[in-house]
């Protein structure tokens, strides 16, 4: 069964930080660049950053750049989202995505495997 848990979401304050894991199973790990997206209340989900999971190349959207690092175990399939210098309006869910191959795309529709999602808060 394919599995990409997403873990680490919670309340905190602005300019603080969290760390995000996905946890991936049921498939190659090793095969798929894995993304991080996120939905903020009434607004259309966004593309946040990605990893390959073969070579290890980094993908940022332009807002995220210097404030989020992502980075990769592939002996434990997990994937992390260290973010800091949180900003109300980082406050979305937060998903991990899975796309076969080793580029990202930021079309939702071509990710093969979608997480659950977890609750990013940022209070001001």
């Amino acid at each position: 069964e394919v599995q990409l848990q997403a873990s680490g979401g919670g309340l905190v304050q602005a300019g603080g930080s969290l760390r995000l894991s996905c946890a991936a199973s049921g498939f190659t790990f090793d095969d798929y660049t894995i993304g991080w997206f996120r939905q903020a209340p009434g607004k259309e989900r966004e593309g946040v950053s990605a990893i390959s999971s073969s070579d290890g190349s980094t993908y940022y959207a332009d807002s995220m750049k210097g404030r989020f690092t992502i980075s990769s175990d592939n002996a434990k399939n997990t994937v992390y989202l260290q973010m800091n210098s949180l900003k109300p309006e980082d406050t979305a869910v937060y998903y991990c995505a899975a796309l076969y191959g080793s580029s990202w795309n930021l079309i939702e529709d071509l990710h093969d495997y979608w997480g659950q999602g977890t609750q990013v808060t940022v209070s001001s």
